[in-house]
């Protein structure tokens, strides 16, 4: 199928994680793609946001959101599940496929908030929980959703330094993939030990599940979006002290913080065969911020 240039997505089926609340950038990245023709499966768990400042969202609206996006003829669907809970992958999958009958896209974009700290006060409980929810739940993801397309099962191990047997060449990506990393490649984020390390984690191992994924057709790249203002840097809405909030928003290049949309334009061009070329990277999308002012 030959995707028109006004519609790069026309007839491919997305699944997108973490879109829970319209301020966020899973519901840009969703409503990016549901523009650009995909249909569109998103996830969602409503009581993490709960338990944050920002609190939950209205799940009907975000589901009206996404829909009034969609072009003609596509499909909506979202399904609620705790991905830190390794036995709930498959049924989301499950639910994303069946959509469409195809999952051209996937968007990691959940990720735990909340309950983090400092290094002298980490704990095994803690360093747990944000892995389970951010890093691991999205190899998991990444890992199933491969052995789908491809039709590999999960018997085809490799020694350390083993390339795996190429399936290919492709005329086309058979899919693309994309996790979510954080500024801790650029700078500290104190007080956020456990979300930085899980993240950290994702961006780290980038070039080795794509290279992998790559022998299958996938392709697979991370975005850091950088300080993208989802309504944590709200007075009313933060989870953190915003003492130099003023004077870091004045250094911005642009006299802005992100907005959700940025990254979504990014993850929506690479998705497309116009963006396919781009593979195993680390792209950052800040608006300069990571280079100091």
């Amino acid at each position: 199928m030959h995707a028109s240039p006004s519609l790069p997505l026309l007839g491919r089926t997305a699944l997108v994680t973490g879109v829970s609340r319209r301020r966020g950038i899973g519901f840009a990245v969703a409503r990016t793609l549901a523009s650009r023709g995909a249909s569109v499966f998103f996830h969602h768990f409503r009581p993490h946001d709960l338990d944050q400042p920002w609190g939950g969202d209205d799940l009907d609206a975000v589901r009206d959101g996404v829909r009034e996006a969609l072009v003609d003829g596509a499909r909506l669907g979202d399904a609620s599940a705790d991905l830190a809970d390794a036995a709930q992958i498959p049924a989301l999958l499950d639910a994303a496929f069946a959509l469409t009958g195809r999952l051209d896209v996937v968007v990691c974009n959940h990720a735990r908030s909340g309950g983090d700290g400092g290094l002298l006060g980490m704990t095994a409980e803690r360093l747990d929980a944000f892995w389970d929810a951010n890093a691991r739940s999205s190899l998991l993801l990444t890992a199933e959703y491969a052995r789908r397309v491809s039709g590999a099962g999960t018997d085809r191990a490799r020694m350390p330094g083993e390339r795996g047997e190429r399936t290919g060449p492709f005329a086309a990506p058979r899919g693309h993939v994309f996790w979510m990393t954080s500024g801790q490649i650029h700078g500290p984020m104190r007080g956020e030990i456990a979300y930085a390390t899980s993240k950290a984690a994702l961006a780290g191992i980038t070039s080795t599940a794509a290279a992998e994924l790559l022998d299958e057709g996938i392709v697979l790249n991370t975005i850091n979006p950088g300080p993208v203002n989802t309504g944590y840097l709200d007075p009313e809405t933060t989870d953190r002290p915003l003492d130099g909030v003023e004077e870091t928003l004045a250094a911005m290049p642009f006299g802005r913080f992100g907005r959700p949309q940025d990254p979504a334009e990014l993850v929506g061009w690479l998705a497309s065969d116009a963006g396919s070329w781009v593979v195993g990277q680390v792209l950052t999308s800040d608006g300069g911020f990571s280079l100091g002012g």
